[in-house]
């Protein structure tokens, strides 16, 4: 067993379920490879190596281009009544982009952009937002806010607010309910979670651009009988917005030179109450579980070596700190209204 296994491994208590997510995960890896498929030239009938179709028995060339022609079912035709999806409702506001699921009625993932001025910047105030639906997806698909109502959880930013105090429409951008989900309040969102949203503004002090994504998992859970299940509540009336099990971010912090080094951090929490001592960096995971978790692939055209590990780069570690209590008491009602 390698080192980097066993790492994985001793930190999987600690971590609260990220590092045992890796362990699962990674055990992907040793499965057997799919042998590559036999290429086609027409249905059914694989390709000779110098091109077109080798000589079978009863099957003269006109024969061939008959079953060409003729095409007895046509599947694509579906489509003149409407394509049924997935559809990911992508949006791209002033103070973030994101792509919403339709079926768990959360976001996918919600990216955004901060540098030490957006950061210092005070015209955006969060007492002058609303929590709104988003009438860009269809009302069929939406979350609403009487979802969130008696359902215990807080309607939880995945952009949180305090990032887009550079303009008020900036600000309102962050309360659409595509940029939720329902997340634990005491001990987590208003809690662990605002001291790690504080964590990535910080790294602003140290780096002159600071790229986030956060988004919602569904993880599974290995059962008494030895079996993988994901489970996870639903909320709403009728019952149709999935609370997450976890929650990612994936930092990404530049140099501020073209083509120069990007610092990439990983990170699963669970929506869970998180003691305020746990240490930042249990929380750390390859970037690659995050992919496998989520299906979503982050820096395919960023290459190899123009990464860096962000917690060998800079510090990973919250400071716990005493948030406004007019915000928490906000935000505690969030889930309750």
């Amino acid at each position: 067993m390698s080192k980097a296994t066993l790492g994985l491994i001793a930190a999987a208590s600690a971590a609260t379920g990220a590092a045992a997510t890796a362990i699962f995960y990674s055990t992907i890896n040793n499965q057997k490879a799919v042998p590559p498929a036999i290429p086609q030239t027409t249905r059914g009938v694989p390709a000779t190596p110098g091109g077109g179709i080798p000589p079978l028995i009863g099957v003269t060339n006109s024969s061939v281009k008959a079953v060409q022609l003729q095409k007895p079912v046509d599947p694509a035709g579906l489509f003149q009544y409407g394509f049924p999806g997935p559809v990911n409702d992508l949006a791209t506001r002033a103070a973030l982009v994101s792509a919403f699921d339709r079926r768990t009625r959360n976001p996918i993932w919600v990216a955004e952009h901060i540098t030490p001025e957006s950061v210092a910047a005070k015209e955006g105030d969060r007492h002058r937002s609303k929590f709104v639906e988003d009438h860009d997806v269809p009302e069929k698909f939406r979350a609403r806010l009487n979802d969130y109502r008696g359902s215990g959880y807080d309607r939880g930013h995945q952009v949180p607010a305090a990032d887009a105090k550079f303009s008020q429409e900036a600000m309102n951008d962050t309360f659409f309910l595509t940029n939720m989900c329902p997340q634990v309040g005491a001990g987590f969102n208003r809690d662990y979670w605002s001291h790690f949203e504080d964590f990535c503004r910080r790294l602003t002090s140290k780096y002159p651009s600071v790229r986030i994504v956060t988004g919602p998992l569904y993880l599974p859970r290995r059962d008494p009988d030895g079996k993988y299940r994901v489970s996870y509540e639903v909320i709403g009336n009728p019952p149709n917005v999935a609370v997450p099990t976890h929650f990612y971010k994936v930092i990404l912090a530049e140099d501020g030179v073209v083509g120069g080094t990007v610092a990439v951090g990983a990170f699963v929490l669970p929506n869970a109450v998180i003691d305020n001592s746990t240490k930042l960096e249990q929380f750390a995971v390859p970037l690659s579980i995050v992919e496998r978790a989520s299906g979503v692939e982050f820096l395919s055209k960023l290459p190899v070596n123009r990464r860096k590990e962000l917690c060998k780069e800079t510090d990973c570690s919250i400071t716990v700190r005493e948030f406004d209590n007019s915000r928490k008491n906000v935000a505690g009602a969030s889930g309750k209204r």
